[in-house]
């Protein structure tokens, strides 16, 4: 089959009529070293986000049981390291994490003295 260059010249006039006249123009004519710049930031985000939404979802074998990678790398204590008690309370969580105590413990100890506590101070059991 030959190509009618006429044919094509037609079809590309037809197309800038309808459409304008960036949809007939070469891909590069608008590309610069900056927009370049850009679009590998863009790919290099993308392959960020893909890799981490992964890991998210990557299941590894533990006793015969498929559990989330991600579970595995969490390591949160539900006993208070101060007076031994397991809590399921959230308002715990908080204070584990952030005081390394439940929140009896907090109300107890550290919130009466709390430069005592941030020295290292710890009640004898």
């Amino acid at each position: 089959m030959k190509r009618d260059p006429n044919h094509i010249a037609e079809i590309e006039r037809a197309i800038r009529k309808k459409y304008g006249d960036e949809t007939v123009q070469h891909p590069k004519k608008n590309w610069d070293e900056e927009k370049e710049k850009e679009y590998i930031e863009q790919v290099k985000e993308l392959t960020r986000r893909e890799r981490k939404k992964r890991e998210k979802v990557e299941k590894v074998e533990k006793d015969g049981f498929l559990i989330g990678k991600k579970l595995l790398t969490k390591s949160s204590s539900r006993t208070c390291p101060v007076c031994s008690v397991y809590s399921f309370n959230s308002k715990d969580d908080l204070f584990m994490s952030k005081y390394d105590c439940c929140y009896d413990c907090y109300t107890n100890y550290v919130e009466r003295n709390p430069e005592r506590w941030k020295s290292g101070w710890r009640p004898d059991k």
